[in-house]
């Protein structure tokens, strides 16, 4: 990875911008957290329904990686950050 080599500088419309786009991902990640709480409530007082709830409980976490990727790879191109 390469980082900037000298300081970056954000415009406060940049700042919020990011700060909105941080606040999506923090709540798009609550919704996929509070699906699996959910689940878990359901299956204890309806065991029988683990076969149709696995579908959904094993998706989460791929949900959770692609939001957290999607903010990563936003963050690095406004900070200018270079993978190689």
């Amino acid at each position: 990875m390469v980082t900037p080599k000298t300081p970056v500088t954000f415009s406060p419309q940049q700042i919020e911008e990011l700060a909105q786009k941080l606040s999506k991902m923090r709540h798009d990640i609550n919704n996929h957290l509070s699906m699996v709480v959910i689940s878990v409530e359901i299956l204890r007082t309806k065991p029988e329904l683990a076969g149709s709830m696995s579908a959904s409980l094993s998706e989460q976490p791929a949900k959770i990686s692609s939001d957290i990727a999607q903010f990563s790879a936003e963050f690095e191109r406004a900070f200018g950050i270079i993978r190689n």
